[in-house]
């Protein structure tokens, strides 16, 4: 496939690494060429220095004649209006980063269709999506959700006190068959496709896949305890900041912290049950007398990655539970997990995410860049005569680098086993290493 990238930022730069690591011909144009030059020292793709705005420096990058092009400038129109162009040049699908909510409503996505946008990718939206997902299970670090709920994959850390520390994934998949299905274990910051004989291990992040039913038995294993999540706290009124609050505030005692005292009053003027406190965050005499003791879950989402990093840190020091940073530096992801941080948000991940799947040649109906892993959640739609419907699992020899979780079908969710068939019309939720994507395309085609 040839894609055209328009914007070398962080997310255009994630996207070209994610693109060329499966082997499709790139092309990146951006007016910065100190950021083209770093990006092509990197990777194997073709840099434009242009305007993705100028109808010549589009031709240039090969707009005219790309099967996807993806426009994700810093700048909302400037990317509305980049799609555009490329679409009326003859680009075969056309997405677009948008900064508006209300363009993802039905009858505006309509609109902008007619105008050659054939998608758009809300990145402050997703983050705050996921932010409010992340609230609804106490003890995960992410929750991916499938079928309305009914089948769930959670990333859970695990520590000695686990029941399941020093058992291996057999041992324990057969002490509750059918419950939950460990995919794989983040380990040291390597990712290990779990087979039937790898233990889990104090401090392992475990990917699992389980029902609504089998969640209490699987945070019982990780040695999770469950509680309520009523108060809430959050530093930052950044626009991901608004649109959580107006989630949560009818919901949970929320209390907001902004530092800007003009950005404070618009928030006080926004809001209608939240508490908005004027107040740098990461001052504990202030989060003490705000009754941060009293917090059952912390969410930092400052545009400054260090003090979220931070701010977090400071209030599981005071006990709280449930922590959520926003981090946006690339570089200290890594270093927010090791530190224990609890539920990591970055929203150009989020965006590449739902970006990828629109790549796949086969049918892929959602698709996670995992935050601390470099592998990949997909749920994929398995079609008549798919390779991956000729057989059981056990019979399938799957590559190493894929591990299939969870089946939906008919709307019914199965936890699958070695006797377990897919059949066509099947949406299979599958973790996969980059290296196995080829791989996993040829199963399902």
């Amino acid at each position: 496939m040839k894609i055209v990238i328009a914007g070398a930022g962080e997310v255009g730069t994630h996207l070209a690494k994610l693109f060329c690591g499966d082997d499709h011909d790139v092309i990146l144009i951006d007016s910065d060429e100190e950021k083209l030059r770093n990006v092509a020292s990197m990777y194997d793709l073709l840099t434009v220095p242009g305007s993705v705005t100028s109808i010549d420096d589009l031709r240039s990058a090969q707009a005219h004649n790309c099967d996807l092009f993806i426009a994700v400038p810093p700048y909302e129109e400037v990317s509305l209006v980049s799609a555009i162009l490329a679409k009326k040049m003859g680009a075969q699908k056309t997405i677009a980063r948008i900064n508006n909510k209300e363009y993802l409503l039905p009858e505006n996505k309509e609109y902008f269709r007619q105008l050659g946008i054939d998608e758009m990718v809300y990145p402050e939206h997703l983050a705050a999506r996921e932010i409010v997902t992340s609230l609804k299970q106490v003890g995960t670090r992410q929750i991916f959700e499938f079928n309305n709920s009914k089948l769930l994959l959670y990333a859970i850390k695990i520590r000695s006190n686990a029941p399941m520390v020093g058992k291996s994934v057999a041992e324990v998949n057969s002490l509750h068959p059918n419950l939950y299905y460990t995919l794989a274990i983040n380990r040291d910051g390597r990712t290990i496709i779990a087979h039937g004989d790898e233990m889990y291990k104090h401090e392992d992040l475990i990917y699992v896949v389980t029902t609504k039913a089998g969640t209490t038995r699987l945070l019982s294993d990780a040695g999770k305890f469950q509680y309520e999540v009523k108060n809430v706290m959050m530093l930052g009124g950044s626009r991901i900041g608004l649109k959580v609050a107006k989630v949560l505030e009818n919901d949970y005692h929320l209390k907001l912290l902004e530092v800007s005292r003009s950005k404070s009053i618009f928030l006080a003027d926004e809001l209608e049950n939240t508490m908005v406190i004027h107040g740098d965050g990461r001052n504990l005499s202030l989060l003490k007398e705000e009754g941060i003791s009293k917090t059952d879950a912390f969410i930092a989402v400052t545009d400054v990655s260090e003090i979220n990093i931070m701010a977090c840190q400071l209030a599981k020091k005071m006990g709280v539970k449930k922590t959520i940073a926003e981090v946006e530096n690339m570089d200290y992801i890594n270093l927010a997990e090791n530190m224990g941080i609890g539920t990591i948000i970055n929203k150009k991940l989020l965006a590449a995410s739902y970006i990828y799947r629109h790549t796949f040649k086969a049918n892929v109906s959602y698709s996670k860049c995992l935050t601390a892993s470099d592998a990949d959640v997909l749920e994929m739609i398995a079609h008549q005569g798919a390779k991956i419907t000729k057989s059981p699992l056990r019979d399938m020899n799957l590559p190493k680098e894929i591990n299939i979780g969870g089946v939906i079908r008919n709307g019914d969710t199965i936890i699958p086993n070695g006797d377990t068939q897919i059949q066509a019309g099947d949406r299979v939720i599958v973790l996969t290493l980059p290296v196995g994507i080829k791989k996993l395309e040829k199963l399902f085609l």
